[in-house]
Order: structure tokens, then sequence, then C-alpha cells
């Protein structure tokens, strides 16, 4: 191409607007009180692409369809997902618009301090804070966990079911898992930007496998009428139906979240206000959706002696099923690709987590918050971060040595916490008595009853899923949630009202770090400064994300005319 053509190519709305708009997040994250210390190298798809790949899917539908089955059998697998899903999409709107609003690395404690009212906006920020860490490090345990049994599931059909591994093996396995992530998760965002392609690739693929081998290969008599897969009820679990098919909600509970980690990202994403919903909403109903079609093959091809299933030498339900449909070798190839995908899920989980203790310890909400918050000088990620999640994520699977039972409390914690992180902000929003200013994603006048439906739910969800698995439980097949999530209640609580050294006494919310800049959460006196305020804020964030689509689009057509 001559010259004079790549000068006209070369036009100043696709070379000059993509750095103003750079610069327009960095001046609503000023705005927010932070200066920037991330790169933004997250575009839009790849911000989804790392929230869809920490959702999973098919390998996540895997790592928990042990604790589907036994609640209701095939009805509950199809249709405990499918009413779920509708409440985890509420939830995905009511988080999207607040994502969309106030788009930092803090996200869920950064938002409840923000919207509660000034008697309680530092303990609930702190709570909301101490919780959302907590769910993050057992995400990132209960996903690194799954990947381990799914290692050794695999050994096991590749020793023709002579191999039985022990739970000091599977650790071993974890810890290694742990290790490797964290080493992946210290890289240059840049490089994990671009992953987030080929893992999104490779998700598709896995699903696509799945959906076709299965009908493919299943033998006729394996292959369950359209009655059958969709109205078997079998209840294995002793408790009343109605509740068991409650209980049924954790799978895809657990398998659908993590979707707001797009917020913990959203220091490193371009036009976050516009981003951050889009990877949120796309997430949870591209998930949803895809989880749905998965449990309806399944339900298919499982054939009808489900105990069997379930108890069955492997460890793995979904790995029996396709045992009895493809053989050893069908089964070893589709698992090695499931043993990847949750491989890369438990990585971008971290990612996200290491971004949450990064931004609280910005706010000095960590012990050791010196320490923490800290950003490599040449990856520009936060190292420290990644190894503290990492750290207590291993201390965490030492509750696998209690039985195999009690490592389900690592599961449910995720959900748990995650709940608990999610409502009060929700809830705050609508009762703290401070002015909700929405960004480019609102829901209007559907916003109330949406939030309310969402932390309804939620609020539900989390006495439900602090129920043992058996209703005559005993210490082996007691449900440790409560004793786990309680103690992190209780222990960031006696660590703010601790005497002279507690947060009570120093814990201000979140900290201004760049100056002249952010909102004054500390004055509540000059309501009309604070009106103007989130008014600039509200139609500077929009004009951000118009300007920042208006120079996506000249790109295109640039790169169209290349």
């Amino acid at each position: 191409m001559s010259s004079g053509g790549s000068s006209v190519l070369k036009s100043p709305v696709s070379d000059r607007a993509p750095k103003f708009s750079e610069g327009r997040d960095e001046d609503l994250l000023a705005r927010l009180g932070y200066k920037q210390e991330f790169k933004r190298d997250f575009k839009r798809l790849e911000l989804f692409g790392l929230s869809f790949t920490i959702v999973g899917v098919v390998q996540s539908i895997a790592a928990v369809l042990l604790y589907s089955i036994p609640y209701g059998g095939l009805a509950s697998m199809i249709w405990g997902w499918f009413t779920c899903s509708i409440f985890l999409i509420i939830v995905g709107l009511a988080m999207a618009e607040l994502g969309s609003s106030a788009p930092t690395a803090g996200g869920l404690y950064y938002w409840t301090f923000k919207f509660s009212s000034p008697a309680t906006r530092k303990l609930m920020s702190w709570l909301v804070g101490y919780v959302n860490t907590a769910a993050y490090i057992a995400g990132v345990a209960s996903v690194d966990w799954g990947c381990a049994t799914q290692i050794m599931a695999a050994a096991t059909i590749g020793s023709d079911m002579t191999f039985e591994p022990t739970n000091a093996q599977t650790y071993g396995v974890y810890a290694a898992l742990l290790i490797l992530h964290a080493i992946m998760a210290s890289l240059a965002t840049k490089v994990i930007a671009k992953l987030q392609y080929f893992y999104v690739f490779l998700n598709i693929a896995l699903f696509l496998a799945v959906i076709i081998a299965l009908p493919a290969t299943t033998p006729k008599d394996m292959v369950n009428t359209a009655k059958y897969a969709f109205t078997h009820w079998e209840n294995m679990s002793g408790w009343p139906n109605g509740f068991a098919f409650i209980l049924s909600f954790l799978a895809p509970a657990w398998t659908v979240a993590g979707f707001d980690t797009s917020v913990h990202i959203s220091e490193e994403a371009q036009n976050a206000p516009r981003a951050v919903p889009f990877a949120i909403m796309c997430t949870v109903v591209l998930a949803s959706t895809l989880g749905w079609i998965v449990n309806i093959v399944l339900a298919f091809h499982i054939g009808q002696d489900l105990e069997s299933v379930v108890g069955n030498p492997i460890g793995q339900p979904m790995a029996t099923i396709f045992f009895s449909s493809v053989g050893k070798t069908g089964t070893l190839d589709i698992w090695a690709f499931m043993i990847i995908t949750l491989y890369m899920t438990g990585m971008d989980y971290l990612i996200a987590g290491s971004r949450q203790i990064f931004a609280f310890s910005r706010d000095h909400g960590l012990p050791f918050s010196g320490l923490l918050y800290n950003m490599n000088p040449r990856t520009k990620t936060p190292v420290h971060a990644v190894c503290f999640v990492a750290l207590f994520a291993l201390l965490l699977g030492l509750i696998s040595f209690a039985g195999s039972v009690a490592i389900t409390a690592v599961f449910t914690m995720s959900v748990v916490c995650q709940y608990i992180g999610f409502t009060i902000p929700i809830v705050a929003r609508w009762v703290g008595g401070t002015k909700f200013v929405p960004g480019p994603f609102s829901l209007g006048k559907l916003s109330l009853p949406i939030s309310t439906i969402a932390a309804s739910y939620m609020t539900f969800m989390i006495v439900v899923f602090l129920f043992p698995a058996d209703p005559a439980p005993d210490a082996p097949t007691m449900n440790y949630t409560v004793v786990v999530v309680g103690g992190v209640i209780l222990l960031s609580l006696g660590y703010y009202y601790l005497p002279v050294y507690g947060g009570t006494h120093w814990f201000t919310g979140p900290v201004a770090t760049i100056e002249n800049h952010g909102p004054d959460f500390h004055d509540h006196d000059d309501a009309e400064k604070k009106g103007e305020l989130e008014k600039q804020e509200q139609a500077d964030m929009k004009g951000e994300a118009d300007t920042k689509d208006e120079a996506q689009d000249a790109e295109v057509k640039v790169d169209s005319a290349r």
C-alpha cells in the first residue's frame, strides 16, 4: 500500500479517540477516589471472556453434579437448574446496574460504603470486604479441589478402576494446582486479557463436544425417553421432596457464580461503565442457557440407575456417564479438556480474587495492607495479593481431611459468602438514604422490583445452603458451612471492635489515593455540592461510554479499510 493510502487511513478519530477515552476512564476512577494503577488492557469481549471462563459451564457442572442428582434426580437436574437460572439472571441485572454506576476493583464493599447510612457504612463496608474476600478464597479452593478430583478420576479410569486416590494424594494435586495458578495469575495484564479468547473457544468447544458425543455414542438401552428425562423424580437425600428440590439449586448457584468478577477487573477494562454490565449479563444469560442444555443432554443419556452413577468408583458422575457412552479412550479424551478448562476457571478466579484483595488493602481493610497493596513494577499485577489468595485457599483445603462431606462446605461457603456480599449493597442502595446515580446501564422503574427479588432470593438461599446434606447429620455428615462462614464473620467483627487496635479506631472506608479528586463520603452536610458531583459523575460516565463506542466504531472502519 502506498504512503498516500496509509495517510488516508490514519483518521484523527481512530488515532486519538481511544487515548482520550482511556483518559476518561482514568477520570472516572479518579472521581471514585483512586489513581490509575493497572493497565487497561481488557476490552469488552475479553472482560466477558474472563467472567465466562470463571463460570465454566460444562466443567463446573461436572464438579458439582454429585451434589445435584441426589436431590430429586433428573427432574431436579433440569427444572432445578431452570428455576434457579431465572433468579440468577435477576441477580445479574441488579449487579450489572451497580457495576455500571461505580466500576471499581473494590466493588461490593465500595458500593456498600457509598450507599449505606453514615451511622453504619464503615462497619457494613468492613464486613462486606471480609465476606467477599472469603468468597473468593473459597471460590478458588472449590474450583481447584474440583479440578484435583477430576484429575484423580482420570487416573482411576486410566488404571481400569484399580487406582483409588487417597485424600492426601488429592490434596497434593490440589496444592500443585494452586501454585501453578499463582504463577500464571501473576502474568502481565495484557497476556491474561489475550488468553481469554482461547479460554472461551475451549469452553464452547467442550460444550459442543458433550452435546454431540453423548447422543451419537450412548447405547440405546441407556437413552431415556423425554418423559423420563424431564419428569423422573428420585430423592436420595432423606429431605422432603420440596426442600430437596431447593437444595438442588446448589449446582447452578455454584456453577453460575463469580459473574461479578468483571467488577473487580473494571480498573483494567476499557470503557468500564459499559463493559462491566455487558460482561455480567452476557455471562449469566449464556451460562444459564448452556448449562440447562447440558443438563438436558445428560438426563437423556444417564440411564436409569442413578444410584450407580452417584456411587461409581470413578467418583465423578459425569465421567461415569461418559464412560458408559464413549468408553475408556473417549472418556479420557473429553476429560482431558474438562480438566484443562476447569484449570483455566481456577486461574481466572484467582486473578479476580487478587484484585479484590488489592482494592481492600488499598483502603487499609486487611492486616498487612501495606504489604498486600503492592503492584509489581514489571507486570503491573498485584503479585502479593495473588499469593495471599493462593495461601489461604491452600489452608482452607485442609478441611478435606475432616471427611468427604466436609469439603462440601468449601463449595457452599463460596456461594453463601458471595450472596451475603451481593445482598448488602443491593439493599443499602434503597435503604441507606444516599442518592443513586445510575451509569449507562440502568433498569429504570424496574430497578426496585428487580433488587427486591434478587435480595429476597439470595437471603433465602443463604439460609438453605446452611442445612446439612442429611436431615439427621452426625459429625462426618454435618454441613460445616455455618461454622466456617460464622467464623469469618465473628473474626472480622472481633478484629473491627478490638480495643485500641481494631478497625473501628482507624478504618474509614474507601481512601482516596489521588489528591483533589473523588467524592467526599465523609461530608454529609453539603447536600447541594454532593448532588452536583453526582450529576457530573453520571454525565461523565455516559459521555465516556459514548466516546469509547465511537472510537471502537472508528477502529472497525479503519481495520476494514486496511
